[in-house]
């Protein structure tokens, strides 16, 4: 779940902000929960304190009034925290826009306060953008194929993933062809595609990575892998691979 804070030391401008965060995550029930809202920076520093590892959207006024914390300078140490933080500056002072910049905030957006019906719609495309990249970074980081081998455990991303190859000599091993090694360990093919869905079954002795694969030989029935590598392919597998290549 994606945690969301609000840091804005005008209560009437919080207030509005709250209202338009918890009316969006429950109108498109997202897994979002508005964790914080605050006109005390040093409450977002407990929270980053408190969940190091958590993924937030932070609306930042820039203006906070305290002594020690600007939005900017907060926005700093957020940036510093908890690197994939999607954070959106709320001000009234579009001058200072070029400050996100200068300091390499890599922020989601600068919304200027102005027409509140504007303001609202920034601030929901803000949170529909965020729940998007969150659902891509989740979906990504879950692409991982977990491995048992040697008295070793591997967790392996399926981008360094070429193929797997049943064992040529020994019966109940499988070869793991990566991208820059290989691992022999003890398993069959039929299990190993019940894992990993997004492999393709090509071959009664392969199981392939469709993205990794450079071109495909349909005379000679084979596919190049992009390590120069290459995989059979059965007669009957050929249409689906293509069929799958071509949506990649």
């Amino acid at each position: 779940m994606m945690h969301i804070l609000i840091c804005e030391d005008d209560i009437g401008q919080r207030t509005h902000i709250e209202s338009i965060v918890k009316k969006t995550i429950t109108t498109e029930d997202f897994k979002m929960k508005l964790i914080l809202s605050s006109g005390n920076p040093m409450d977002v520093l407990a929270y980053l304190k408190a969940y190091p590892d958590k993924r937030g959207l932070y609306f930042l006024d820039i203006d906070l009034q305290h002594n020690e914390l600007d939005g900017i300078k907060l926005g700093k140490i957020i940036r510093e925290t908890d690197p994939l933080a999607k954070i959106v500056f709320i001000t009234t002072h579009s001058e200072l826009a070029h400050l996100t910049f200068q300091h390499k905030l890599s922020a989601m957006d600068y919304i200027v306060k102005g027409s509140p019906k504007e303001v609202e719609m920034q601030i929901i495309e803000c949170i529909l953008l965020a729940h998007e990249r969150y659902l891509e970074k989740k979906s990504e980081l879950m692409r991982h194929f977990t491995l048992n081998a040697n008295g070793e455990v591997w967790n392996i991303p399926y981008s360094d993933i070429l193929f797997f190859e049943t064992h040529p000599k020994i019966t109940e091993r499988m070869i793991l062809h990566m991208t820059n090694s290989e691992i022999d360990f003890r398993g069959t093919i039929g299990k190993i595609a019940a894992l990993v869905p997004e492999f393709y079954r090509c071959h009664k002795s392969f199981l392939v990575n469709p993205e990794q694969i450079l071109r495909v030989d349909k005379v000679m029935r084979q596919a190049e892998m992009t390590d120069g590598s290459f995989v059979h392919i059965a007669a009957k597998k050929m249409s689906t691979l293509m069929g799958m290549i071509r949506k990649e």
